[in-house]
């Protein structure tokens, strides 16, 4: 894996954290309760995310960007969860 890649995903993985954590700080500011069932779904969305980017490693070096980008969005869904827990 070249290092561009690790950018990249790194990149995408603390943009995703970063933008959670400033969306959960709004709510806590404007005294809204957390949605029920936030890291649930989260959860969910980041196992698709996981499933897809591994099917895309299989469609050749064409789509690094498409891979990197749901790689990103894949760690970036696990560490939110994980900070959030």
């Amino acid at each position: 894996m070249s290092s561009l890649r690790l950018v990249r995903i790194g990149g995408i993985c603390a943009g995703i954290t970063y933008r959670f954590r400033l969306s959960h700080e709004a709510v806590v500011a404007r005294g809204n309760e957390e949605v029920p069932g936030l890291l649930a779904a989260l959860s969910v969305v980041t196992v698709l995310f996981f499933i897809r980017a591994l099917v895309a490693e299989l469609q050749g070096p064409a789509s690094n960007l498409q891979k990197d980008i749901l790689w990103g969005l894949t760690a970036g869904g696990v560490l939110t969860i994980l900070i959030r827990l």
